[in-house]
């Protein structure tokens, strides 16, 4: 037994991914197919240098040629290869094959999976460095339905076999973790990045689904991606699964709003439409080809130094329930946000906030990380023709209402301010509904987790039966005052 010193650090094992594959191939009930298109068979290269492939690869092939992958899987209605609705057909396709050519009576143990990837390397002039999906169908019963894991990443190493290499670890992370790390789907998350870096990949989304699945909700699975640093934006729909930010961003207008929204209120809601209208009005933003966003930064979740994951959910169940596709970012900063926005449009995009975060955005403290302070700031956030739509603030002290044209910013910054507001960019929202501008968020959170009545009518319509209803944010019937 190896000597234990004081003062030792506990070190995390993580296996190779050679032993990773040689125990897979060391079970004996373990077996499927290896579909792989645009980088290789790295993944099953894996499998067959660990040792002892035969009994857990069925087939392994590359349907490189357009025609001959269409042969196989037919052609998908966009005419696109490297697409999600390609990878799940693969996957389905290779799993049917299985089932037909294997007799469960001659194989009743046998856990079969179908692994595969469709995906573009860097092309030759390093522009582009390349994305893709990658997937596993894969059942732990034999009598069980098939559980499916699905993720899209980003390449961001500038080599065409480097990024082959990390393919195939990330492959052998995924196979291994869907039948040993099932059980825990934050670790498995977690073991993506066993044996690489974050310098290496980008994982922008993931989805999980089957029986072994089922209480999985994937938006806290998106979560755990921005939480574990492997990619700065997630993106989730009304229906509670995630969404790939470049398919939903590509070549859209895009007006975001963002907050809190703990939890939503009519003001939150006010901003969203009044911003809308004005936004809609902009020369060239048509209603079809635009984006709306409500953003939530990680800070926005941390609560007590750690995120709230039950609040979290409980967030994202009522922007849901109004419809609305929400996005969880790690951009503290408003430029960073805009700077990721144009890596997918070059459309028109507009923000729309409440003075606070206005007056956040001209405090030069926010900056100072930047060579170039709050001017390459600035330079980034309004280089594009992006608009700025500013909700106002009701003083109560003095009854007015606070907008662009009676903003207070520190006086090192008024020539600055002056020059973006009289260039158009700043946009006020002067047809706002006066009798809900006193209405706060955190008012509104306290009255509900101390039995306080009255809340109801600060949210919108169907929000507070959706509270009641399951038990949102601390709510409890039986600590309503009386």
């Amino acid at each position: 037994m190896a000597v234990s010193l004081k003062g030792d650090q506990e070190i995390s094992s993580v296996p190779t991914t050679k032993n990773k594959a040689l125990r897979i191939n060391l079970n004996s009930d373990i077996y499927g197919t290896f579909a792989e298109i645009g980088a290789g068979q790295e993944t099953a290269r894996n499998f067959f240098r660990s040792g002892a492939a035969s009994g857990t690869i069925a087939k392994a092939m590359s349907a490189y040629d357009k025609d001959f992958s269409d042969a196989i899987y037919g052609m998908e209605e966009d005419r696109r290869y490297v697409t999600q609705p390609r990878l799940k057909k693969m996957l389905r396709h290779e799993i049917d094959l299985m089932e037909d050519r294997l007799s469960r009576s001659k194989h009743p143990d046998k856990l079969f999976f179908s692994y595969a990837n469709t995906v573009t390397t860097i092309d030759f002039a390093k522009k582009f460095k390349g994305h893709g999906w990658v997937g596993i169908r894969f059942q732990l019963d034999p009598l069980e339905e098939y559980n499916e894991v699905i993720l899209h990443l980003r390449f961001k190493e500038t080599d065409a076999r480097l990024q082959q290499e990390t393919l195939g670890i990330l492959g052998v992370n995924l196979i291994y973790g869907a039948f040993y790390l099932n059980d825990n789907p934050k670790e498995l998350v977690k073991s993506f990045y066993h044996n690489l870096s974050q310098d290496q990949l980008e994982i922008d989304m993931i989805n999980f689904s089957g029986p072994r699945f089922m209480y999985v909700d994937n938006r806290l699975m998106s979560l755990q991606l921005v939480k574990n640093g492997m990619t700065n934006a997630v993106m989730f729909g009304p229906d509670g699964n995630n969404l790939l930010p470049a398919q939903v961003l590509y070549k859209k207008n895009i007006l975001a709003l963002r907050g809190s929204f703990r939890p939503v209120t009519k003001v939150n809601m006010d901003m969203f439409e009044k911003s809308k209208r004005l936004f809609l009005q902009e020369n060239k933003v048509q209603e079809e080809k635009t984006q709306i966003i409500f953003e939530i930064t990680l800070s926005n979740l941390t609560s007590e130094g750690k995120i709230n994951e039950r609040d979290f959910l409980d967030r994202a169940e009522l922007l849901c329930s109004l419809g609305q596709n929400v996005m969880i970012t790690s951009f503290q900063q408003y430029f960073k946000l805009v700077e990721y926005f144009s890596e997918f449009t070059k459309e028109r995009m507009g923000l729309a906030m409440g003075v606070h975060n206005l007056v956040q955005i001209f405090d030069e403290k926010y900056y100072r990380n930047l060579s170039g302070g709050i001017l390459e700031a600035f330079g980034k956030l309004f280089y594009r023709d992006l608009k700025v739509y500013m909700y106002p603030y009701h003083d109560q002290e003095t009854g007015e209402y606070i907008n662009s044209e009676n903003l207070k910013v520190h006086p090192r910054m008024k020539e600055l301010y002056k020059f973006f507001k009289n260039n158009g960019r700043l946009i006020n929202i002067d047809d706002f509904d006066k009798k809900i501008m006193d209405i706060f968020s955190r008012t509104v959170l306290k009255m509900i987790t101390e039995g306080e009545k009255g809340w109801e009518d600060m949210l919108p319509e169907g929000i507070p039966e959706i509270i009641k209803q399951k038990r949102l944010f601390g709510y409890s019937r039986t600590r309503i005052k009386k």
